[in-house]
């Protein structure tokens, strides 16, 4: 019997994975990416001998990935190979303090303690309310569908009803962290953690200190080959299965009829017929570039989450002092958040991450250089001049590392490249280059995100970082999780 054909439009992460699950089910599934390559925002490129991971740098919750290998019978370890990181982040703050973060919550608590002065108890105190956070809202809030009534109506739906006045919706994760902990050192490093969905923590709900949970107690890991690899190893496992790709294929418009979709028109004119439709772009340009429908409010008054100024610098030197994950925090945090937030600005004094995988992987750069993928959180774009806030943003970041490292940083960049939010967008369709879709700003953000299964059209799904459960790898994997179990099995069709 001929299998039913669904069309995923997209290689992102989310993509790939609903591919597989759609597969896996029974359908036969056609990819269909813009470029060249898999992955969307999850790639690679290189200046010279250094290599770069171009998009997400921290991998977390890797059984989401093994998972899939799993389902399709195979196992995850021979295929794909990912190690645990014992120090998960070098952090530094502007007064000279220095602090590796161990894996671990008692590791972590003990580091800090002697580290800053921060108490164990309390930051012991801190990871039971994180795991607690995590018991609650994980099974509602990040691996079902809150728009389907089964979801409230299991044991674990009215569990996380009954537990929502303890979830702290209400204070912000800014304020909560300010009761919790005595020291502006463990203060900063958890407020940190908002960024991880490109929101704002003196806005967002305490609910989001649920994330250092994933982090430190299931752990940060590192696939070797760097984050490509995941992309590269859910590609191949998909072809494995008979999911068909086609790449520099840019789909033109979903083509619906009667109110259910019939297929995909490309840009070269060619119509696949299709009974599903799965989209992994972006949602908002999903609405106003390929469907015939009127945007839903949801998505067209969106709170876009932040974006990102990033240089790619091949650094000929070796910096024993940094790890594969290192924060350079701000003097003054709140300001910086204002900035970016309030003034639509990239800060004065940024926070600045710098991930270098030749830390992990010696092929990523020379012998004598790193690969410093340096990033700084920036306001979604709204008409900025990003060619002189990047020229200006760059002498701050070089003049803060080079005064923290005691080196002429600029004397050491060899091979450079810049991605500013408008370049994000034009490459990757993010609407106004965020990174994360919306924010979890609002106390209620997570109900308005854009729902896995179209209300306005039969046959249309949804999964990536723009929709429901939201941004980051494991939330995009989640997320197709959730798309597939919405679909019927294809014999139903």
């Amino acid at each position: 019997m001929t299998k039913i054909k669904a069309a995923v439009i997209g290689s992102g992460i989310a993509g790939i994975a609903s591919a597989i699950r759609l597969q896996s089910k029974g359908y036969q599934v056609h990819v269909f990416e813009t470029g060249a390559v898999p992955g969307g925002k999850m790639g690679e490129r290189f200046l010279g001998a250094y290599r770069f991971d171009t998009g997400p740098s921290l991998f977390t919750r890797p059984d989401l990935v093994d998972e899939l290998f799993t389902l399709c019978g195979r196992n995850p370890h021979t295929d794909f190979h990912y190690r645990q990181l014992p120090v998960v982040c070098h952090y530094f703050y502007p007064d000279g303090h220095t602090f590796q973060a161990p894996a671990g919550k008692e590791a972590l608590a003990l580091a800090m303690q002697q580290s800053f002065g921060e108490p164990a108890a309390n930051v012991l105190r801190f990871f039971r309310k994180s795991a607690f956070l995590y018991r609650i809202t994980a099974p509602v809030f990040l691996e079902r569908s809150l728009h389907r009534l089964s979801t409230y109506l299991r044991p674990t739906g009215i569990r996380g009803i009954l537990s929502l006045p303890f979830i702290d919706m209400l204070p912000s994760m800014a304020s909560k962290n300010e009761k919790t902990f005595r020291t502006p050192y463990a203060r900063q490093f958890f407020n940190r953690f908002a960024t991880y969905n490109g929101s704002n923590p003196y806005r967002a709900p305490a609910t989001l200190n649920v994330i250092p949970h994933l982090e430190t107690v299931m752990g940060a890991y590192y696939p070797d080959g760097g984050m490509v690899q995941i992309a590269r190893s859910l590609h191949k496992l998909a072809e494995q299965q008979g999911v068909v790709f086609h790449f520099n294929s840019k789909v033109k418009n979903i083509a619906v009829a009667g109110g259910r979709v019939s297929g995909l028109v490309l840009e070269n004119g060619d119509f696949f017929e299709a009974a599903l439709v799965l989209s992994n772009a972006d949602v908002y340009h999903t609405y106003r570039h390929l469907l015939p429908v009127a945007m839903p409010k949801r998505v067209a008054e969106v709170d876009s989450s932040s974006s990102a100024l990033i240089f790619y610098w091949g650094v000929k030197q070796h910096f024993p002092q940094l790890g594969l994950h290192n924060i350079f925090f701000s003097a003054d945090y709140k300001k910086e958040f204002e900035q970016i937030w309030d003034s639509k600005t990239a800060p004065e004094d940024p926070t600045i991450y710098i991930n270098i995988t030749s830390k992990c992987d010696a092929a990523d750069a020379p012998e004598d250089g790193e690969n410093w993928f340096v990033m700084v959180n920036v306001p979604a774009h709204d008409g900025q001049d990003w060619a002189l806030v990047t020229k200006e943003l760059r002498r701050r970041v070089i003049a803060k590392l080079s005064a923290l490292l005691h080196v002429n940083l600029e004397a050491l960049i060899e091979q450079e490249d810049v991605l500013d939010p408008v370049l994000i967008e034009s490459r990757t369709s993010s609407f106004r280059g965020a990174l994360y879709g919306s924010s979890s700003n609002k106390r209620m953000a997570a109900f308005f995100r854009q729902r896995n299964k179209s209300a306005q059209i039969k046959g249309l799904y949804f999964a990536g970082g723009s929709v429901h459960p939201g941004g980051g790898i494991p939330l995009c994997l989640l997320s197709a999780k959730i798309a597939a179990s919405l679909t019927p099995a294809p014999h139903g069709e």
